[in-house]
């Protein structure tokens, strides 16, 4: 036992060790932002898996086309600008915002404009706020005097997108100015009494209905001391471009436009013209054949516009994080894994697959909490768990030229015994056998070695060899069980193994086994044994059909998920209620209801597969357990065949009886893991099916 623990204590040590210094390396590369560009191709393709959202019907857009800029010139006159205004604000929408520069006046029109400008109590103007790299542009006099102006500034990405969005901004000259998608998000929500005011999680917070803002941080996500001025968010869109509702100017100008596209909407007025060029790329624009999607800048402030409203009277989660300090212990926990998961497995192939598997498991499990609005580290967790992974395993591969000199060693020592002796290392597999075993077993060494105990014997046999040989390896301590052995003849054979531990030179530590046959003497217990397996049957099966009961039913479903545990694989269980069986005992009489029901367990086992397993729970009551099913559909299909089974007609001596069958399905492990409740669940589908007209099927 003490030697046990040193052991799993100096390789927990190791494992530490490695897992600290991967992960030390992966957090200290992200800080310097060597990982900023891929973890930022991650949260885009996260976004670009996500289903698309409906259109949200609170918003509608004017688009300015390249046919408008032709039908009416560029830059369009103030004149054709006021008429467009004056035509939507008749239809009355909640909010009009012009996304369109207008600091100087174009002739013919301007008066009519600005009388325009001031007669709309509803319209929002633009500004572009002057920063590094650019002048910005002024918003238009009359509306800056009546405070109805938001900037429309964009936030780009080192990478050219935006995933990120200004609130509020402090520039220097004093004053607070406010976005241009919060602008018009205050003047939608004065309807609904809904004005700023500081979050419960947080004062700091900005909170507006439902919704809670929390400020961007120079280190959110996968940003690395990113520029956080202003009151900024992460951008949280609904989908690609088209996901709003489109009109363009000339429609509206032509009266083609219903009232109730516009009545109680927020309406924005933009650019969608190439010649324009007021397009940005987002995380939908990426694609692995096909040039950048670009957006244009109105539908861009509509996704932001959007993002507010469905927060604050949805209550729709916005984009969130972990702190640093979490993500660092995220990143050292997979390096953990990958290290502790190499160590265990002790073989470059078998490492390959499992940390791909991980890796899969882990992309995935990232993506649903992405689904729920945490954006968590994908690529630091995935090198720290590859690189440990691949750390400890060529630490291991030190370690075999040993092994290899170990193994000439004891096969030479163990050729001298008479007996059946084999060798095996930590994992079960075979490192040497000596010619006795290969006489008794009737196979070539050749052939044993490139083979484990599953290929060469029954399941059965080979469940309990690995068992007795874990214990072995587990406590220590020698032992000696019986078992059964099946030969390459066919023949099986009683013997009596007694398992010990040694250890070479090296440390490598070895199970040693010695064989005995003892089949002569077990057979002269075979007939009590004989009676003791009936007196087991009865106590698991059912009498009258000689199905399995209800005990032997959740012995084997707790075993089936044990299973499908630990082969990740997907479990259907079906409960099944006869339809009219009552009616049938009472007319017909119960000699006649018991040989039905063993008419349907013979059903039953025609319609499924050797490993799928039927039980009778008692009355009319039927489950089915299918293990290791691909999929959903397979699950259906298996249902309709019984349905369709059962519902022919049963000939019942003189009689001809027809009955149906109701069946709930539940599936493990998507609809629960525990076995009373995943029974519970198929109960329930079940007679939901009962309440849907009975003779057919119904998932949980």
């Amino acid at each position: 036992m003490l030697e046990t623990i040193k052991k799993w204590l100096d390789g927990e040590r190791r494992v530490l060790i490695t897992a600290s210094a991967v992960a030390s390396t992966v957090i200290v590369l992200r800080c310097f932002g060597f990982l900023q560009a891929w973890e930022w191709a991650a949260f885009d393709r996260f976004v670009r898996w996500r289903p698309a959202e409906p259109i949200d019907s609170r918003i509608a857009i004017v688009e300015i086309k390249e046919a408008d800029l032709q039908k009416y010139g560029y830059p369009i006159s103030d004149a054709v600008l006021a008429q467009l205004l004056q035509k939507l604000h008749a239809l009355k929408p909640r909010a009009i915002g012009l996304d369109v520069y207008r600091d100087l006046p174009t002739q013919p029109g301007n008066a009519e404009l600005l009388k325009t400008f001031k007669t709309i109590p509803n319209l929002i103007g633009i500004e572009l706020m002057p920063d590094e790299t650019r002048l910005g542009v002024r918003p238009p006099p009359v509306l800056d005097k009546l405070d109805r102006i938001g900037f429309n500034n964009v936030i780009i990405d080192a990478d050219g997108k935006v995933r990120r969005t200004l609130l509020y901004a402090w520039p220097g000259d004093g004053k607070t100015h406010e976005s241009f998608a919060l602008k018009l998000a205050l003047l939608y929500l004065e309807r609904e009494e809904i004005s700023p005011e500081p979050a419960t999680v947080n004062p700091k917070y900005l909170q507006l209905g439902k919704g809670v803002f929390q400020p961007f941080q120079p280190n959110d996500g996968a940003y690395v001391r990113s520029d956080s001025r202003g009151y900024q968010i992460l951008a949280n869109l609904r989908g690609p471009i088209g996901s709003f509702r489109t009109v363009s100017m000339s429609d509206v100008l032509s009266d083609k436009v219903p009232s109730d596209f516009v009545r109680s909407r927020a309406v924005l007025i933009g650019s969608t013209a190439p010649s324009l060029k007021d397009f940005n790329q987002n995380a939908y624009s990426s694609g692995l054949f096909a040039p950048p999607q670009l957006i244009p800048g109105v539908e861009l402030q509509a996704h932001f516009l959007s993002q507010i409203l469905s927060a604050a009277l949805d209550g729709r989660t916005g984009i969130k994080v972990w702190p640093e300090a979490a993500e660092w212990l995220w990143i050292l926990l997979w390096s953990w894994a990958g290290a502790s998961v190499s160590w265990n497995v002790r073989s470059i192939g078998r490492s390959a697959c499992c940390l791909l598997s991980i890796c899969l498991g882990l992309s995935a499990t990232l993506y649903l909490a992405f689904l729920a609005g945490l954006w968590l580290p994908l690529i630091p967790p995935i090198l720290s768990l590859l690189g440990s992974g691949c750390a400890v395993v060529g630490y291991l591969a030190q370690l075999q030229e040993e092994l290899k000199r170990s193994k000439e060693f004891l096969q030479s020592l163990i050729d001298t015994i008479p007996d059946p002796i084999f060798v095996k290392d930590r994992n079960h597999r075979w490192v040497v056998l000596n010619q006795a075993y290969c006489r008794f077993i009737g196979y070539s060494l050749e052939v044993l070695t490139s083979r484990t105990d599953y290929d060469l014997f029954p399941q059965a046999e080979a469940d309990i060899f690995w068992q007795q040989d874990e214990l072995a390896l587990q406590t220590y301590q020698p032992l000696e069980n019986e078992e059964c052995f099946t030969d390459a003849h066919g023949i099986t054979h009683l013997i009596s193994t007694k398992r010990s531990l040694h250890k070479d030179a090296a440390g490598n530590l070895f199970l040693v086994g010695a064989i005995r046959d003892i089949t002569d003497r077990k057979r002269r217990e075979e007939a009590l044994e004989q009676k003791n397996a009936e007196l087991t049957h009865q106590a698991y099966h059912d009498a009258l059909t000689g199905l399995p009961n209800r005990q032997m039913f959740y012995q084997s479903l707790h075993s089936s998920l044990e299973r499908a545990s630990s082969n990740q694989e997907l479990i259907a269980l079906l409960f099944l209620d006869l339809d009219g069986f009552k009616s049938i005992n009472d007319t017909l009489g119960h000699n006649m209801g018991d040989l039905l029901l063993k008419t349907v367990a013979i059903r039953l086992k025609k319609c499924l597969r050797g490993s799928d397993i039927i039980s009778r729970l008692g009355g009319d009551e039927f489950t089915v357990i299918l293990p290791a099913i691909p999929g959903r559909e397979e699950a259906a299909k298996v249902a309709e065949k019984i349905c369709d089974a059962i519902m022919q007609p049963f000939i019942l001596e003189e009689h001809t009886v027809f009955v149906t069958t109701s069946i709930g399905i539940s599936l493990y492990p998507i609809d629960c893991q525990e076995p009373e409740i995943l029974v519970k669940n198929a109960d329930c589908a079940m007679y939901s099916a009962k309440k849907l007209g009975k003779n057919q099927y119904r998932f949980y």
